[in-house]
């Protein structure tokens, strides 16, 4: 069960976190793993938050932040279906989850902010993801 809605329940969108600042986690980027409820460490380098802070046009947004929310699609969960309009729906589902990260968010007393100003092809070369059937569609930062 997932509290966002999609088009034809297709749920094309990836979550990978850059944790920073958070209790009793290890700074690092990990991957969400829906179906587990899990979070897998990708064992990025130790540098991960200034090479992704890189790839924004506000680097100061990822740096500041104590967890910032990569938001990722595959393409083909929705294209299967629906074709090239397939495309227009992920980009509306992004934007239902950055909804639902500014209303948690809210809830524990946190600030939001997200936003696509980034370089798509640094991003999704820093996350390993090949830019065309899997690619970066939103990213969202929190802090205090």
């Amino acid at each position: 069960f997932k509290t966002v809605p999609s088009a034809g329940a297709r749920h094309p969108l990836e979550t990978f976190l850059l944790i920073q600042r958070v209790d009793g986690l290890d700074i690092g980027l990990y991957r969400y793993i829906g179906p587990s409820h899990q979070l897998q460490n990708l064992r990025a380098s130790d540098d991960i938050n200034r090479t992704l802070a890189s790839t924004c046009l506000q680097p100061e947004l990822i740096q500041n932040s104590a967890v910032t929310f990569i938001w990722t699609a595959v393409a083909y969960r929705m294209t299967w279906r629906y074709g090239d309009r397939g495309y227009r729906y992920i980009h509306l589902e992004a934007g239902h989850v950055g909804q639902n990260l500014y209303l948690a968010s809210q809830m524990v007393g946190c600030g939001t902010c997200t936003t696509a100003a980034f370089n798509d092809d640094d991003l999704n070369r820093t996350l390993r993801i090949d830019g065309n059937d899997h690619f970066a569609v939103y990213m969202g930062a929190i802090g205090k």
